[in-house]
């Protein structure tokens, strides 16, 4: 492309485009039909522009006039308690249903590590050695150890809010950390599976995992889903990078980031409300099968809220992404 043959060719349009903008809401019904149409002409100019020639400095202003006229034509709109409303019952629960092929082996996977890393050290006491010292493990897992008492060492509130702000982090940066080719979403959830693991083969080996699993259960099943969930769709996202499938790669990075942004809140509200149930449920005095029932019942509501609610929103056609007039604008591309 001839830069100087195209600014010449257009500049006289895009000058028109910047004076309509400039008059603001004072456009006859001719002139708001011009400034359609020139902002439609402009982005498809910005567009060429980005692809073919790297003039810093007319992209941006370029940049610039498309944003503003996008403004102009399509009007702000301000979040409002319908797209809240929208998102807790369609965009979240739908975001999480796609993502299952990728959040649910990672999740089988990651048990089946659990539970191998549990057997190892439980089978054998060289390892247990080489975790700490004998008296250590006893205090650790003895009746009132310190495996027990975890749970019940802070007030409940205070605790309930320290396990949701931890829960929270690992999960963002599961979603975050997505982007970076996968490797540290495997490394996150594998820490997770190690910490898991120690703590079934250590109870199991003093012969009370029963003791163990009782604690951890009740809030486990939701905390671990959605854990399993934030690094599913952070692999998700990392395989976006590499393969894209038929749309740009800067296209398919930006709907899956904004469908990742917005998995970040609603786990947020899932992983608050397992840690109330870690908080005030797991240390509370009720009968290990009354807290093993109220963990069972979370997890069920959340699987059901995704495969009916979420299942239904997504064959209806949402992706968990921002309102379509929210988006950037693009343009097709050949298949």
């Amino acid at each position: 492309m001839d830069l100087d043959v195209f600014v010449t060719t257009h500049h006289a349009e895009w000058n028109r485009l910047d004076q309509l903008l400039g008059r603001g809401r004072r456009l006859t019904g001719a002139e708001v039909d011009e400034l359609v149409a020139l902002y439609q002409h402009t982005a498809t100019h910005l567009s060429l522009l980005q692809s073919t020639t790297p003039d810093p400095a007319l992209i941006a202003r370029l940049t610039q006039l498309v944003a503003r006229a996008r403004s102009t034509v399509t009007g702000t709109r301000r979040a409002s308690w319908r797209d809240a409303a929208h998102f807790l019952t369609a965009g979240f629960p739908a975001a999480v249903y796609r993502s299952r092929r990728w959040w649910i082996p990672s999740a089988l996977l990651s048990i089946a590590v659990a539970a191998a890393i549990g057997w190892w050290i439980a089978s054998h006491p060289e390892v247990q050695a080489s975790i700490g010292a004998s008296a250590d493990l006893r205090e650790m897992t003895r009746p009132g150890g310190q495996y027990e008492t975890y749970y019940s060492s802070h007030p409940a509130a205070s605790f309930a809010a320290q396990v949701w702000t931890n829960n929270a982090q690992a999960a963002a940066m599961c979603l975050v950390l997505g982007a970076f080719l996968c490797v540290p979403v495997l490394w996150i959830l594998f820490i997770n599976m190690l910490n898991l693991g120690v703590g079934i083969g250590l109870m199991s080996s003093a012969g009370r995992l029963d003791t163990f699993l009782g604690l951890v259960l009740p809030h486990g099943l939701l905390e671990l889903t959605a854990v399993f969930v934030a690094a599913g769709t952070g692999l998700r996202l990392g395989w976006t990078l590499i393969d894209p499938g038929p749309r740009t790669r800067r296209a398919a990075m930006a709907q899956e980031g904004r469908a990742a942004l917005g998995m970040a809140i609603g786990l947020a509200l899932v992983l608050f409300v397992s840690g109330l149930i870690e908080g005030f449920v797991t240390p509370s005095g009720l009968p290990t099968w009354a807290r093993i029932t109220i963990g069972i019942a979370a997890e069920a509501a959340f699987l059901l809220y995704v495969y009916v609610w979420g299942g239904r929103a997504a064959r209806a056609g949402e992706q968990g992404d921002v309102e379509h007039a929210d988006r950037s604008a693009e343009l097709p591309t050949a298949a």
